[in-house]
């Protein structure tokens, strides 16, 4: 078991593909920064394909966000959750991402919804929970961090199960671990600077209708290192 499946959940804004490249790639890039010469990486588009790798072949699996959303129960989307099940039983290590957080807190017996204080975008500060502090994978972080966010849904209630690691002012749910190598996070640690600005313009009429200055937003946006370094250090625990 010697592959890392990076499951592919959406497709970013053309402009941001085009750019900057689609979301596969963006942790393609991460990733392969710092990958053992034992794993590769490997990408399955669940969304256009439906036949899931089998897990007894998958060294790890980290699942992309999505403009899609959960409560949509789209099928392809449902189609996942028994299978994300079936890799937590088996303690294979897995990291969701944004609607990858959604879906496996939704899988696990959690429920994502819209989040009803709206939009979150932009550059943000997350905070550790004591739990978070003494998390293998998040304990290095400090105890405050930047990270990069773009989402209308969220974990509005966390599987009963499962241990919230970090939270901030807008969100409860930033960071949740399900099992001894089975993390999740509502913040996008694949994003550079200005991908998340490429997001923030795309979204300039509903942050402002809601009561946002997506200028404001875009000039405060900056590095999130502590947060880009999840995905590296994922790969230790593979």
């Amino acid at each position: 078991m010697t592959c890392v499946l990076i499951v592919k959940t959406g497709d970013a804004y053309p402009e941001v593909a085009d750019q900057h490249g689609d979301f596969e790639t963006l942790f393609l890039n991460q990733l392969n920064t710092a990958l053992p010469a034992h794993l590769h990486l490997q990408v399955w588009d669940a969304k256009r394909h439906a036949k899931a790798p089998s897990l007894d072949t998958l060294a790890g699996i980290v699942i992309t966000g999505s403009h899609s959303m959960v409560s949509e129960a789209e099928p392809w989307s449902e189609a996942l959750k028994p299978w994300l099940k079936e890799a937590l039983e088996s303690d294979i290590p897995m990291l969701g991402v944004c609607y990858g957080h959604q879906l496996m807190a939704a899988a696990f017996g959690g429920v994502s919804d819209y989040h009803p204080a709206g939009r979150e975008s932009g550059t943000h500060g997350v905070q550790l929970t004591q739990e978070g502090q003494q998390d293998p994978l998040f304990g290095q972080l400090p105890q405050r961090f930047d990270a990069h966010l773009t989402h209308a849904q969220t974990v509005l209630q966390a599987p009963a199960s499962a241990t919230v690691l970090a939270h901030n002012h807008h969100d409860a749910h930033q960071a949740l671990r399900y099992g001894p190598r089975q993390w999740s996070v509502q913040f996008h640690p694949e994003f550079t600077p200005a991908v998340m600005r490429a997001y923030i313009e795309r979204q300039r009429a509903a942050l402002r209708d809601q009561g946002e200055d997506p200028g404001s937003l875009s000039a405060n946006v900056m590095e999130a290192p502590e947060a880009a370094s999840l995905l590296t250090r994922f790969l230790t625990f593979v």
